[in-house]
């Protein structure tokens, strides 16, 4: 599945048109390497996302073509959470 559609129903970001925006800005990585928004992910894939102060990482776990939003925490693990904070 393509990173902006998977960033979209896991609702990691909202919107896939935001998903794209910050993939194609270069803060996004899959597995330790920067990602595109037609980058392809897969189960076990690691995501780090670089958000304004603070960068998420999760384990995908799950790959659906569609969710509830009640479903949609099922897809991933959160590994870590770093706030910058200054």
């Amino acid at each position: 599945m393509r990173l902006d559609k998977y960033l979209k129903i896991s609702r990691l970001i909202k919107r896939r048109p935001i998903a794209k925006e910050i993939a194609d800005s270069g803060r996004i990585k899959i597995n330790s390497k920067i990602a595109k928004s037609s980058s392809v992910v897969k189960v076990d894939d690691l995501i780090e996302i670089a958000f304004g102060n603070k960068i998420v990482t999760v384990k995908i776990t799950n790959i659906i073509n569609s969710t509830k939003k009640e479903d949609a925490s099922k897809t991933y693990e959160l590994i870590k959470e770093i706030r910058n904070d200054l």
